[in-house]
């Protein structure tokens, strides 16, 4: 017998505005808002996104600002421009069911003020004592933890649920082939270890691919300590990838090397790779023992030479495998509905007397479409 269908809902969701949702080159957190969005969009609800006014999420847009900050060249000071945003999404809470937010602590005092249930996906690493009393300030505020490691400096937080990152079963192409070569993707950065992913790759003579963007916090890093490793050989430094880009250089690739030292919050490119088949040898930081299964995704382990003995027994991983793990696992499917059941869950808990306004979602956004939020700012909507 079937469960019973469960009411449409009126959902905001609140996006980072460092990038565009998708993000053009690298960005995790945007790109996983857009695949919630349109996975709920696609199992009934009416979702509205807040974000950056060149995002191209298939869903109606309120522009926080015209474009994303990162590629805009803006400071990271610029952050405080979310808040006209924040501002516009709160002011008209009453006219959503649930207000998913995605950035961090900047939404707690807002979420305070209101009656509608909203929740706040924590994306990055709490390791952070200096923000510690942020947290507990807010503590009673609902967030979710994208894993369970995630969570451990602040225990104490109003944990919902643990939600794993998902992404579009099609998005990525499985590719069966032994793939000729090791590859790293994402960030150039100290915690990231691209160092030792060169090591490894040298220690077992296969040549290393990396994808990787460089901030300008991290270029010195990049100038001083990665660039001069290039020049021994074997090592092919690619730069920014695009989304349309991965299936190929994942898909080729014999494993990814994820040699992480910090405490990962979850770590996308994993499930990228997974969803190509490709097998990752990471070290057992932050959420790698979470997200992979040992000897069926991937191999952990600690030392240069040991990962290098994972890299060369790595043949035995089969691919089909990796993929199936991420077909029931890492899915925006999976993603979407154990969101759905925490909206739910918010719902049916919600304060008494919090006003409900029927027939919006869309409506909000072509409302705001014709006044200017503030000074200066534009909202736009874009229905692709």
């Amino acid at each position: 017998m079937s469960a019973p269908a469960r009411r449409r809902l009126r959902i905001a969701q609140v996006a980072p505005l460092c990038e565009s949702v998708p993000p053009k080159l690298y960005g995790g957190t945007e790109r996983i808002v857009a695949y919630l969005t349109e996975e709920l969009i696609r199992r009934g609800h009416e979702v509205t996104l807040f974000a950056s006014g060149d995002s191209t999420a298939a869903a109606p847009i309120v522009a926080g600002y015209p474009a994303a900050l990162r590629l805009s060249g803006l400071a990271p000071w610029a952050n405080a421009l979310q808040l006209p945003m924040l501002s516009e999404v709160f002011e008209n809470a009453h006219r959503f069911d649930v207000i998913h937010c995605h950035l961090d602590y900047w939404s707690f005092p807002f979420a305070r003020m209101v009656t509608t249930p909203t929740v706040t996906t924590l994306h990055g690493r709490l390791d952070i004592p200096e923000l510690y009393g942020v947290y507990r300030h807010y503590s009673g505020i609902p967030v979710v933890s994208i894993s369970d490691a995630q969570r451990k400096p602040l225990p104490e937080l109003n944990w919902m649920d643990t939600v794993h990152h998902g992404l579009p079963a099609a998005q990525l192409r499985f590719n069966p082939g032994q793939g000729s070569y090791l590859a790293f993707l994402g960030r150039i950065a100290p915690e990231k270890r691209p160092d030792l992913a060169i090591a490894i790759a040298r220690r077992v003579g296969l040549p290393l691919k990396i994808a990787a963007k460089v901030d300008a916090a991290d270029r010195e890093y990049f100038e001083h300590h990665i660039r001069p490793l290039l020049d021994g050989g074997g090592v092919e430094f690619i730069g920014e990838i695009t989304e349309q880009e991965k299936s190929d250089f994942l898909g080729n690739a014999l494993a990814l090397l994820f040699p992480i030292d910090w405490p990962e919050p979850f770590g996308l490119v994993m499930i990228e790779a997974m969803a190509c088949g490709t097998p990752v040898i990471a070290r057992p930081c932050g959420a790698v023992p979470e997200v992979l299964r040992e000897g069926i995704t991937g191999y952990t382990a600690s030392t240069v030479e040991d990962l290098a003995q994972a890299v060369r027994r790595v043949s035995a991983i089969s691919r089909r495998d990796c993929r199936a793990e991420f077909d029931r696992r890492f899915t925006a499917e999976v993603m979407a509905a154990n969101y759905e059941r925490i909206y739910y869950r918010l719902c049916d808990e919600r304060l008494p007397g919090g006003r409900r306004v029927d027939g919006l979602g869309r409506g909000l956004a072509e409302e705001v479409l014709g006044r200017e939020p503030s000074e200066g700012w534009r909202a736009n909507v874009e229905t692709a």
